[in-house]
């Protein structure tokens, strides 16, 4: 049987990695490197605990000084979130 248009599987790959729920899935997997990538290794050791919940990302530090210093910057990352993840991905972060 021979086929008239064929297509590549790697542009197919990239449909379906480009799908909306799959490329938000994905982005959701790598929030954790994301969240390194932007408050440095550091921080990411004193992170105890890093959840995203309806778009509200929870993050919860061992460090005052760190909760403290990331409370004025959340619109920064929540900025910087989206922008790296390439989606709307989070609305707010909620640090404790």
């Amino acid at each position: 049987m021979k086929r008239s248009k064929t297509t590549p599987i790697g542009d197919l790959l990239s449909e379906f990695f480009n799908r909306p729920y799959i490329a938000a899935k994905i982005a959701e997997g790598r929030l954790r490197d994301t969240w390194r990538e932007i408050v440095g290794p550091h921080a990411d050791a004193e992170t105890a605990e890093l959840r995203l919940d309806r778009h509200i990302l929870h993050v919860r530090m061992r460090s005052s000084i760190l909760r403290n210093e990331l409370f004025y910057q959340r619109e920064a990352l929540v900025a910087e979130i989206n922008k790296r993840s390439g989606m709307q991905l989070v609305n707010a972060v909620i640090i404790r």
